[in-house]
């Protein structure tokens, strides 16, 4: 008998393609949603089967990757059927990745971690590499475009975008190498960190490869019940009187639900580390992937990119990151410093229905 680990996924991508044949009615739109849920707990189930047996820091960049990579396809799909209108789009997209990780994501882990076990801890050397990596790719990418001259608005003129893509590739790079080769052990837990669950025995390789299959099929299932439903977000924004921008943000927060959640469930177990493997690497995979694939795109079918942000998002993004590195700063978290980046998540999407 299959685990519903297995039947979910399967179960996700039957409705993804019923929708894409049929209107989308209240109906199926209620099942796809359960069927979404269900699939952002199987993904996170096979991502720790996987990370389990590869050990870290490779369990938490193989879902890192895994999902950035199919949130890139995503992009790239609606850029391609938007057109102009879409130009925006990579710009929010990973702007809200930043906000929803480094705010959303990094504050949940904290509060929940402080609230079972007080204080934890984790590298600093690792932390403090993947923040500074972080926000360079985030100013080259987001905030230099405001700000030059060489192009109207906020973009960048062809050479200037593909210096952006390139530096991004190669610091993203450079970061995966030190992360698994270089210095791993960085990003390995501290020594007398606690781990609730170090003890239980690895999965056989073919568990393993088996989970890692189950894996994409899991996250493709997950992109596309998004995508299956963000017609009916749209309906229920433009009902509701609320700006285009929140789309973006709903889309993002269904992405990254697996991240987020696995990222959650390893600080309640005592593993830090982890939690913040998986988010900062998250981070820097959202804009090291997405920019130089959304930066082709636009160069070959000549198509506009907005990449530059506003005044209020450009206050937002340089308070995440001040705030970023006090909360790295010292390889001990605390409640107080969860319920900050909590706080400041909660002002970003106030601030984007009441901008």
């Amino acid at each position: 008998m299959f685990a519903w680990t297995s039947v979910v996924p399967l179960l996700s991508i039957a409705l993804v393609g019923i929708g894409a044949a049929m209107p989308v009615g209240a109906l199926l739109a209620s099942i796809a949603g359960l069927a979404l849920i269900g699939s952002v707990l199987a993904s996170v189930h096979h991502a720790e089967v996987v990370a389990h047996r590869v050990g870290e820091p490779f369990g938490t960049l193989i879902l890192a990757i895994a999902v950035t990579v199919i949130e890139v396809a995503l992009i790239v799909s609606m850029m391609l059927a938007g057109g102009p209108d879409k130009s925006a789009l990579p710009r929010d997209t990973i702007f809200s990745a930043i906000m929803i990780i480094c705010n959303g994501a990094v504050g949940l882990c904290v509060v929940v971690g402080g609230v079972r076990h007080r204080e934890q801890s984790f590298r600093l050397e690792g932390a403090n590499a993947a923040l500074a990596a972080l926000i360079a790719l985030a100013t080259l990418s987001l905030v230099l475009p405001t700000f030059t001259i060489s192009s109207p608005g906020a973009s960048y003129t062809a050479k200037q975008l593909a210096f952006a893509a390139v530096a991004s590739l190669v610091l993203w790079g450079v970061f995966v190498f030190v992360q698994t080769i270089r210095h791993r052990d960085y990003f390995l837990p501290p020594q007398g960190a606690g781990d609730e669950t170090a003890h239980a025995p690895p999965p056989s390789a073919k568990a393993a490869w088996a989970s890692f299959a189950l894996l994409f099929v899991s996250l493709i299932g997950v992109i596309g019940l998004a995508k299956l439903l963000s017609p009916t977000l749209e309906r229920a924004v433009d009902a509701a009187g609320a700006p285009p921008t929140v789309i973006g943000i709903v889309i993002a927060l269904l992405v990254l639900s697996p991240e987020t959640w696995a990222a959650v469930r390893a600080a309640r177990a005592d593993r830090l580390q982890t939690s913040m493997n998986l988010a900062l690497g998250s981070a820097l995979a959202s804009i090291g992937l997405t920019i130089p694939v959304v930066a082709l795109v636009s160069t070959l079918l000549g198509m506009p990119l907005q990449l530059g942000l506003g005044p209020k998002d450009l206050v937002l993004l340089l308070l995440t990151f001040a705030v970023g590195t006090i909360t790295l700063g010292t390889g001990r978290t605390n409640v107080m410093q969860g319920a900050v980046h909590l706080v400041i998540f909660a002002a970003f999407v106030f601030l984007a229905f009441v901008p």
